[in-house]
């Protein structure tokens, strides 16, 4: 039987399957932008939350490059690609410990885990310039002792293989992979945000407890892409941490591209995100 148009009119209030699909769901009534976060908070600093966040990221860094660098050194241990994990399996080594640590992580410090991630999410006003710099602080040194880590136990090995350090492979020009990370890195920081809106938490339930699983996938398919061309970076702390550790004058050569890149990355990820999808600036202009 059709409805009235007084029912169609109520519309979701009392008739849940006429509730339109995607951001035309929501209203003003029930969901309110969050405000931006303060450029500086001093009150941070004696916060033991601020402490811990910045430990949580700290170990999940650390645990990121321990796994994905043995991983590394392991496919470029074996005779050939067929008698190891091959790519596929660094590209899922990759995205499943950013899966697992978002998971653990991100209720703690929100799980970012790359600095990329950090960079976006302050451009988006979704931390605070003190918590953003400690974070990255915090990430790189995990990086760095991940990495430190696997070396001390296969030390040999480590320098034979390269040790997980990233360089823009032969036949392949710093422009693309410059492009590379930047594309690479849009898309991760692209999918955080979309996984992690407030908005879609604030309208659907189990928004926040499957984020990990897009942002974990998002890591595996850039890898797969990517891998043949600069070894996939798209994580300053985890180039810095492999660079620094394997300390070859080659792996220094290009290390500035897994910087700007991922850098660049995030930064237009943020932007687009806010201006376009959340169109978050013109809301501000229609309310004053």
């Amino acid at each position: 039987m059709e409805g009235k148009e007084e029912d169609v009119r109520v519309g979701a209030n009392k008739f849940p399957e006429r509730q339109p699909i995607g951001t035309s769901a929501q209203s003003d009534k029930d969901y309110k932008e969050p405000p931006p976060a303060p450029l500086f908070e001093p009150g941070e600093l004696s916060s033991w939350s601020f402490w811990r966040a910045g430990i949580a990221e700290f170990i999940a860094t650390f645990l990121f490059l321990y796994i994905t660098v043995l991983t590394v050194m392991g496919v470029k241990r074996a005779p050939n690609m067929c008698a190891s994990v091959g790519i596929q399996g660094i590209a899922w080594a990759f995205g499943g410990m950013i899966f697992a640590l978002v998971y653990c992580t991100a209720g703690i410090s929100g799980g970012h885990i790359n600095p990329a991630v950090t960079f976006g999410l302050f451009l988006a006003r979704k931390l605070s310039l003190t918590r953003a710099v400690f974070y990255m602080i915090m990430q790189c040194l995990g990086a760095i002792c991940g990495a430190g880590v696997v070396k001390g136990f296969q030390p040999t090995p480590y320098q034979t293989l390269g040790g997980g350090a990233n360089t823009v492979a032969p036949g392949y020009s710093k422009g693309s992979g410059l492009g590379a990370e930047i594309i690479g890195t849009f898309v991760l920081v692209y999918t955080v945000f979309s996984a992690t809106d407030a908005k879609r938490s604030a309208r659907d339930s189990h928004v926040p407890i499957l984020a990990p699983l897009p942002i974990g996938f998002a890591v595996f398919l850039v890898h797969l892409a990517t891998i043949p061309i600069t070894g996939t970076g798209i994580n300053p702390a985890r180039s810095l941490g492999a660079a620094i550790i394997y300390n070859k004058d080659h792996s220094w050569d290009d290390h500035w591209i897994f910087w700007v890149g991922p850098f660049i990355g995030a930064a237009l990820a943020a932007l687009y995100h806010t201006i376009v999808i959340r169109a978050i600036p013109f809301k501000s202009k229609s309310k004053s």
